[in-house]
């Protein structure tokens, strides 16, 4: 009785609106959208047919044949023919960088290329690359503990071109001297606080860059990019990220400074809208608290500047700082406490949210590293403060079952990386240990009632991460359905950056941020996700992705 009640209050008020709508010309649609599958990331109407926009915004939901009595003499009636729509992607946690022009990229077979396999990627790289361009190569675990692959080692190989082999996961880098020279690290520099530059025995750096160390080299590399090499990057990013149905952006600013940023995503000009988070680098004593502050004042309106994250500890792939040498032991990599700031530094961190009441967000890879900073929450005002603060946890692969009910209480944001969830495909043991350690959860958190939300931190593709999310191969246990996953990687990724009210879901009154897909996600194969793009990305109503597959006409009265 009380659902239908509901259905009849509904229909009631899809019927005042257009009433309203025909009393004002000017008030009518823009867009109305019809016969579609459209997702709308809204628990309580979870899909409906037909949507209709008024200038940036939704202003009604429903059937499609409800929807068109809103139309009016200037109104565009867009036919889905029953294709799906869903919110628009909000990737929760990228790094958006930019890198020297003339760069070679090393090519592999693999994602865990031998040292002999990189050495005839050197090798056909230098062929081809320009006089003193970088050469770029992404490894796996392999080469990394590998301790013969070394600085010298590459001197050998590559004596006049810099190179850096990063792996996959981005917290460490191996470089060559050409290399440790391009990005200005001396043979005298100490380690920044939370980084490493390793050394050979007598003291030499062996071009080993570990965390923010790491971090610095990315920075310097940014900074000898020429701004029309950048912007023009970063215009390739955007277009990418429009096509896929992406219209939010969140970065991490690590590569650049905020203010760099920022001045070159309105160079673009950006089409989406773009979260840029102070990610500052470390000094010899202590963090660059300074980064970011004043903050930037952007004049396109897509842009803003707000958060700031800092990583906790590194990853169990290279252990932090574990030696190199080590084999991986994924369970005891996950557990050991290596982290990069003490509990001071932690405490600070605190403060500093509350005193520039900024959005603060964690990296927090292993067990140690959360547990640590939830004793430190309890200790410095516990869910009285922080309980609507929320706190940021990224990634979050060692929020093992005793911390879920700490993260709850204290109102943390996880914020997971699905491409994070498919590392038993290049280590098979990580699974193993994730399974033993009910680690890296996802529905663990939807059941606690934890806000989840989704970020790429890799291949863009939001759909090859809702795939992941969906089989979860470290930990299938922890699986979530697709509906599920689309609702993170939107509404909850809105949720993440305080802007719920405004974008995430599809409903009255929010911004008309949508895609309109090639194919529908929530009944392909799985193994077809990965296949998807937008065929239509509007963002605030306006189109920065058209296919051309679809057409909208004017409406004639």
């Amino acid at each position: 009785m009380r659902t239908n009640l509901c259905r009849i209050l509904l229909s009631f008020l899809v019927l005042l609106s257009a009433s309203a709508l025909f009393a004002g010309q000017e008030s009518a649609p823009d867009l109305i959208l019809v016969n579609g599958k459209i997702f709308t990331s809204d628990a309580a109407h979870a899909y409906v047919q037909a949507l209709a926009i008024r200038g940036e915004r939704i202003v009604a939901a429903g059937d499609s044949d409800k929807i068109k009595a809103l139309v009016g003499a200037q109104t565009r009636l867009m036919d889905l023919g029953g294709r799906t729509v869903i919110p628009g992607i909000n990737d929760a946690h990228n790094h958006l960088a930019i890198l020297p022009a003339n760069k070679v990229e090393l090519e592999f077979q693999g994602p865990d290329p031998t040292w002999a396999e990189a050495k005839q990627a050197l090798a056909a790289a230098i062929l081809k690359a320009p006089k003193e361009s970088f050469i770029f190569g992404d490894i796996g675990v392999s080469i990394f503990q590998d301790v013969e692959v070394n600085r010298d080692s590459l001197d050998e190989l590559t004596p006049n071109h810099p190179v850096l082999l990063t792996t996959f996961t981005g917290h460490a880098v191996i470089a060559n001297s050409a290399a440790l020279s391009a990005l200005k690290i001396r043979q005298n520099q100490p380690d920044p606080l939370g980084g490493r530059l390793e050394r050979f025995p007598d003291g030499r750096l062996s071009g080993v860059l570990r965390e923010y160390a790491v971090l610095s080299a990315y920075r310097e590399l940014a900074n000898i990019t020429r701004d029309d090499d950048g912007v023009a990057q970063l215009r390739k990013t955007l277009a990418q990220a429009a096509k896929y149905g992406i219209t939010t952006i969140q970065d991490m600013s690590d590569a650049l400074t905020p203010e760099r940023c920022v001045a070159l995503l309105q160079q673009v000009p950006t089409a989406i809208r773009i979260r840029v988070i102070r990610m500052p680098g470390t000094l010899l004593n202590g963090r660059d608290i300074n980064e970011g502050w004043p903050t930037p004042r952007p004049t396109n309106s897509l842009i803003r500047v707000y958060g700031s994250k800092w990583m906790l500890d590194g990853v169990g792939v290279e252990g932090t700082f574990a030696p190199r040498s080590n084999k991986t032991n994924f369970a005891e990599e996950l557990m050991r406490p290596q982290m990069t700031f003490p509990e001071k530094d932690r405490a600070a961190m605190l403060r500093e949210s509350l005193e520039h009441d900024d959005q603060l967000l964690l990296h927090v890879f292993g067990h140690p590293a959360p547990e640590a900073m939830l004793k430190t929450m309890r200790a410095n005002g516990g869910t009285k403060v922080w309980a609507a603060r929320r706190v940021r946890f990224e990634h979050g692969d060692g929020l093992t079952p005793d911390l879920i009910p700490q993260v709850k209480e204290l109102g943390v944001v996880v914020v997971q990386n699905p491409t994070h969830l498919a590392a038993r495909t290049m280590i098979p043991s990580i699974g193993d240990s994730l399974d033993k350690l009910k680690a890296e959860p996802l529905r663990s958190l939807l059941e606690a009632g934890i806000p989840l939300a989704l970020g790429s931190d890799g291949p863009m593709n939001p759909y090859l991460n809702i795939m992941f999310a969906s089989i979860h191969p470290n930990c299938p246990s922890e699986a979530i359905t697709r509906e599920q996953a689309v609702t993170a990687y939107t509404l909850g990724s809105a949720y993440a950056e305080f802007a719920e009210k405004e974008k995430g879901s599809l409903e009255p009154g929010k911004l008309a941020d949508l895609a309109v897909l090639s194919q529908d996600i929530f009944s392909v194969p799985l193994q077809e996700l990965p296949k998807t793009e937008s065929v239509l990305t509007l963002v605030g109503g306006k189109a920065v992705f058209d296919a051309g597959i679809l057409k909208a006409d004017a409406l004639k009265q």
